[in-house]
Parts: C-alpha cells; sequence; structure tokens
C-alpha cells in the first residue's frame, strides 16, 4: 500500500473509532449500534479494491477489538472486517465508477447484513450467546436500517478523500475541473440517476444558448423574406 493511502486509511478509521465510540456507541438506539468502522472501510475498499480493502479491515477490526469497551475475544471483529473489506473491494466497478447510487447502496446493505451474521456465527463458536438473547432477527434489521441512514453522509465523502489522496483522474470531472465530491454525491444525491449535477447545469446553458441562436436565426429569415418581397 502507498503510503498516503495508509495514512489517509489510518486517520479515518481513527477517527471512525472514536465517533463510535464516544458518540454513536452512547445514543442507546433499539437493536444495533450504527457502524461507523464498517462503512469507512467499505467506502475504502470500494475506492482501493479488496486486497487493500482487507488489509484495512483487518486493521480497522482489530482496534475495535482492543478499545474500550470491547467486551469480546481479541480479533474476531478484525476477522469480520477483513472479510467484509475483501469483498466490498470486489463490488468495486472496473471502471472505478459507479453509474449510480444503487451500487454503493447495494454494498452498504450486504456489509451490514453480512457484518452481523458473521459476528454472530464467530460468536457462536467461542460460545458467545448474546445475539441470542437481543434477537437476531432485530439487530440485522436495526444494523442496516442505521448503517444505510448513516451511509449517504460518510461514504461518499470518504470516497472523494480516497481519490483524492491518490490522485485519482476520475476525482477531477473532465474539462470542469470540479472535485471528486461532485461525482461521489451525484450517484447518491440525484436520485441514483448517475447524472452529475455539473453536466445537468452545463446541458441547461447550452439548451439555452442553442434557443437563443434558433431564436435569432428565425427572426433573422423572418426579415430577409420581408426584403425579399418588398423588392
Amino acid at each position: 500500500m502507498r503510503f498516503n493511502r495508509i495514512l489517509l486509511s489510518a486517520t479515518l478509521v481513527v477517527v471512525a473509532l472514536v465517533v463510535q465510540v464516544s458518540v454513536l456507541g452512547r445514543l442507546q438506539l433499539p437493536g444495533a449500534v450504527p457502524d461507523l468502522v464498517l462503512l469507512t472501510v467499505v467506502a475504502l475498499a470500494l475506492v482501493y479494491g479488496h486486497l487493500s480493502g482487507a488489509l484495512i479491515g483487518f486493521a480497522a477490526g482489530l482496534l475495535a477489538d482492543l478499545a474500550p469497551p470491547a467486551d469480546h475475544a481479541a480479533g474476531r471483529y478484525a476477522l469480520v472486517l477483513c472479510v467484509i473489506g475483501y469483498a466490498a473491494g470486489l463490488a468495486r466497478p472496473d471502471s472505478g465508477r459507479f453509474r449510480s447510487a444503487w451500487g454503493p447502496m447495494l454494498t452498504v446493505v450486504a456489509a451490514a447484513i453480512g457484518s452481523t451474521l458473521l459476528y454472530a456465527g464467530v460468536g457462536a463458536l467461542v460460545g458467545d450467546t448474546a445475539a441470542r438473547h437481543v434477537g437476531l432477527t432485530g439487530l440485522l434489521f436495526t444494523a442496516t436500517l442505521y448503517d444505510l441512514l448513516l451511509a449517504p453522509f460518510t461514504v461518499p465523502f470518504i470516497m472523494a478523500l480516497a481519490r483524492r489522496a491518490e490522485n485519482d483522474p476520475m476525482a477531477v470531472e473532465a474539462g470542469g475541473g470540479q472535485s471528486a465530491a461532485t461525482d461521489v454525491s451525484s450517484g447518491w444525491l440525484a436520485g441514483g440517476t448517475g447524472l452529475r449535477i455539473g453536466s445537468q447545469r452545463g446541458g441547461l446553458r447550452r439548451g439555452l444558448a442553442r434557443g437563443r441562436a434558433n431564436k435569432a436565426g428565425r427572426i433573422k429569415g423572418v426579415k430577409a423574406i420581408k426584403s425579399v418581397k418588398k423588392l
């Protein structure tokens, strides 16, 4: 992994873990807890690919295992996030760009469900029966719901930062010089159409210019016809 990739990933994971422990973990929401660390791993894997996603997921999970108030065996969440990071990286398109919001959204849903099932499965192997008392169905529903609600405010921003740090040519819009936030947010905020906001504005301006040109051409044509009739 490149140095800038390691530095950015470590910074984002640490910030996500701090927010996870100090803020999200204290909300006392019913069921699961919004998993900002999971969303960070998924977002980075969607930019960096499956190998980097697996390494980032393992490191993030290990930090989460060791951070207080962890009440499970060390390495349990590291294994879960390693698998999730690898799988999320496989969902990265060959072009590196999602055409709509559905790709990242479905990846977040699959990651939330997969991480909950894997965590409960590993817990069952080591004798942790907490998921049985809480209810696995309730955990799946609430984990998916919370992560899906949090994803539009975190995943596009993290993907934009990752592309910018990589000096990815997709981090700049062709011809417009706009930042990667436009490309990423367009898929999430434009209703999943995949149309860029800047392109829509540019198309509107071009349409207005063509309309004015056509109108001017029609006016000149009418004047020419009138002058011919006078002759």
